[in-house]
């Protein structure tokens, strides 16, 4: 059964920069293959990577629908809606040498997400037994955790900046968790985006009020933002980036 390791926070934190250079940490250490899932609706975990998208599970959702009204529907003929479905799921993870990228996306227009979450949560379901790692980039809020998207988690991390709202919305996370009884070995905060690597002391009382265990500080930096002008894949840092130094210590601190 795969260590499953969760992501969340609220957006624009830097949560999926910081998961695309955690990946690549357990990939570098061996922890492969890994299973990564993106499961946010605007989805960008492959840009981080440096990989091509696979179809995303709400654009085969929508080409079921869509198949189902068409007069040229691809389904072959005597073929169920259902086996299709599950024959294209097939084509919704992108391979690459040590992990393989699953991909959320949306549905188009108006609309409820609770068909796509429930894609991704039978998809973790059905697959998480062929790998030794899971890492799960959350969307930004409590959705999927109020959905309960994991049927269990081994590490959850929580990710703020250095706002008290952004602490504020971990603490909520936290919370949800301990309320639907989701039990993680670990649970923490990293705190992303600091200045100098620091926290002032308005911060560290917002942590300490919202009961939150802090795993640790990843400094602010122009380099990852120059790569996200750029258009450069974050896992393409040097290897003394001081975030990715940050982070590394981090992993190792709690045992991944």
């Amino acid at each position: 059964m795969a260590k499953i390791i969760a992501v969340a926070g609220k957006g624009g934190v830097g949560k999926t920069t910081l998961t695309g250079l955690m990946i690549q940490y357990l990939c570098k250490n061996g922890k492969t293959p890994i299973l990564a899932v993106d499961a946010d609706a605007n989805s960008n975990l492959n840009e981080v990577l440096g990989v091509e998208a696979p179809p995303t599970l709400g654009e085969i959702r929508e080409e079921i629908e869509r198949a189902g009204m068409s007069l040229n529907s691809p389904i072959p003929a005597g073929m169920a809606k259902g086996d299709y479905l599950q024959m294209r799921l097939e084509d919704a993870i992108t391979e690459e040498k040590d992990f393989d990228l699953m991909v959320m996306g949306r549905t188009q227009g108006q609309g409820c997400y609770c068909f796509v979450n429930g894609l991704v949560q039978t998809q973790i379901q059905r697959l998480q037994a062929n790998y030794p790692y899971l890492v799960v980039d959350n969307e930004a809020g409590m959705e999927h955790i109020s959905r309960g998207l994991l049927p269990t988690m081994d590490v959850a991390i929580l990710v703020s900046d250095c706002s008290r709202r952004g602490v504020q919305a971990a603490g909520r996370i936290a919370a949800l968790m301990q309320e639907l009884n989701f039990k993680p070995k670990q649970m923490g905060l990293i705190v992303n985006r600091a200045p100098d690597g620091k926290l002032d002391a308005g911060t560290m009382d917002e942590i300490q009020k919202q009961g939150l265990h802090l795993f640790g500080v990843v400094p602010q930096s122009d380099e990852v933002y120059r790569y996200d002008c750029d258009g450069k894949p974050t896992v393409q840092l040097p290897e003394d980036s001081p975030v990715r130094t940050a982070l590394v210590r981090i992993l190792q601190n709690i045992g991944l």
